[in-house]
Protein backbone atom coordinates (compact mmCIF):
# COMPACT_ATOMS: atom_id res chain seq x y z
CA UNK A 1 0.00 0.00 0.00
CA UNK A 2 1.69 3.91 -0.94
CA UNK A 3 1.42 6.23 1.38
CA UNK A 4 1.19 9.74 -0.39
CA UNK A 5 1.91 12.74 0.89
CA UNK A 6 0.69 16.14 -0.27
CA UNK A 7 3.80 18.22 -1.11
CA UNK A 8 2.19 21.34 -2.67
CA UNK A 9 0.47 22.34 -5.92
CA UNK A 10 1.92 21.36 -9.58
CA UNK A 11 2.63 25.39 -10.40
CA UNK A 12 4.93 25.60 -7.16
CA UNK A 13 7.13 23.14 -9.40
CA UNK A 14 8.66 25.31 -12.44
CA UNK A 15 8.04 23.71 -16.35
CA UNK A 16 11.02 21.22 -16.55
CA UNK A 17 12.33 22.24 -12.79
CA UNK A 18 12.50 20.38 -9.39
CA UNK A 19 11.76 21.46 -5.95
CA UNK A 20 13.63 19.40 -2.85
CA UNK A 21 11.62 17.07 -0.06
CA UNK A 22 13.79 17.40 2.92
CA UNK A 23 13.53 14.37 4.74
CA UNK A 24 15.51 12.35 7.87
CA UNK A 25 17.27 10.21 5.28
CA UNK A 26 18.05 12.87 3.15
CA UNK A 27 16.76 14.91 0.40
CA UNK A 28 14.39 13.79 -2.25
CA UNK A 29 14.28 16.10 -5.31
CA UNK A 30 10.50 16.47 -6.80
CA UNK A 31 10.88 17.32 -10.65
CA UNK A 32 7.86 18.47 -13.77
CA UNK A 33 8.56 17.95 -17.50
CA UNK A 34 7.15 19.53 -19.95
CA UNK A 35 4.23 17.65 -20.42
CA UNK A 36 3.43 18.43 -16.54
CA UNK A 37 4.49 14.38 -14.85
CA UNK A 38 5.97 14.52 -11.68
CA UNK A 39 8.79 12.29 -10.65
CA UNK A 40 10.88 11.96 -7.70
CA UNK A 41 14.39 10.84 -7.46
CA UNK A 42 16.90 10.86 -4.33
CA UNK A 43 18.68 14.38 -4.37
CA UNK A 44 22.02 13.26 -5.58
CA UNK A 45 23.62 12.18 -8.30
CA UNK A 46 25.95 8.59 -7.93
CA UNK A 47 28.96 9.98 -9.58
CA UNK A 48 30.06 12.59 -7.21
CA UNK A 49 26.76 13.33 -5.19
CA UNK A 50 25.81 16.48 -7.68
CA UNK A 51 22.72 17.81 -6.52
CA UNK A 52 20.14 16.68 -9.41
CA UNK A 53 17.49 18.96 -8.33
CA UNK A 54 19.62 21.98 -9.87
CA UNK A 55 20.43 19.67 -12.93
CA UNK A 56 18.71 20.26 -16.55
CA UNK A 57 15.41 18.68 -17.07
CA UNK A 58 14.52 17.17 -20.60
CA UNK A 59 11.43 14.47 -21.74
CA UNK A 60 12.02 12.23 -18.98
CA UNK A 61 15.28 12.58 -17.19
CA UNK A 62 17.68 15.38 -15.71
CA UNK A 63 21.44 15.51 -16.64
CA UNK A 64 23.54 16.42 -13.24
CA UNK A 65 25.14 19.53 -12.87
CA UNK A 66 28.30 18.82 -11.86
CA UNK A 67 29.41 15.71 -14.89
CA UNK A 68 26.73 15.50 -17.48
CA UNK A 69 25.54 12.37 -16.46
CA UNK A 70 21.79 11.89 -17.56
CA UNK A 71 19.32 9.54 -14.55
CA UNK A 72 15.90 8.81 -15.77
CA UNK A 73 13.15 9.48 -14.00
CA UNK A 74 11.31 6.51 -14.34
CA UNK A 75 14.10 3.72 -12.61
CA UNK A 76 16.61 6.41 -11.69
CA UNK A 77 18.73 4.56 -14.11
CA UNK A 78 22.16 6.25 -14.74
CA UNK A 79 23.35 6.65 -18.46
CA UNK A 80 26.70 7.35 -18.28
CA UNK A 81 30.34 5.88 -17.62
CA UNK A 82 29.24 3.76 -15.03
CA UNK A 83 26.33 1.84 -14.38
CA UNK A 84 23.66 2.04 -11.50
CA UNK A 85 20.72 3.58 -10.38
CA UNK A 86 19.59 6.59 -8.31
CA UNK A 87 16.28 5.66 -5.67
CA UNK A 88 13.08 6.84 -6.87
CA UNK A 89 9.50 7.45 -4.92
CA UNK A 90 6.20 6.82 -7.07
CA UNK A 91 5.02 10.73 -7.51
CA UNK A 92 1.37 11.58 -9.09
CA UNK A 93 -0.56 14.76 -9.81
CA UNK A 94 -4.05 14.90 -8.28
CA UNK A 95 -6.07 17.76 -8.18
CA UNK A 96 -3.58 20.27 -9.17
CA UNK A 97 -1.64 18.82 -6.08
CA UNK A 98 1.52 17.10 -6.20
CA UNK A 99 1.50 13.35 -3.82
CA UNK A 100 4.80 11.59 -3.31
CA UNK A 101 4.96 8.08 -1.59
CA UNK A 102 7.29 8.19 1.34
CA UNK A 103 6.59 5.01 2.81
CA UNK A 104 9.79 4.08 1.22
CA UNK A 105 11.43 6.45 3.01
CA UNK A 106 10.89 4.23 6.46
CA UNK A 107 10.62 1.43 4.77
CA UNK A 108 14.78 2.11 3.96
CA UNK A 109 15.36 3.29 7.24
CA UNK A 110 14.01 0.02 8.51
CA UNK A 111 16.73 -2.40 6.57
Amino acid sequence: MRDFIDIGALEDIPVRGARVLKTPLGCIAVFRTAEDEVFALEDRCPHKGGPLSEGIVHGRAVTCPLHNWVIGFEDGTVQGPDEGAVPTWAAKVEGGRVLVDVALTAKRNAA
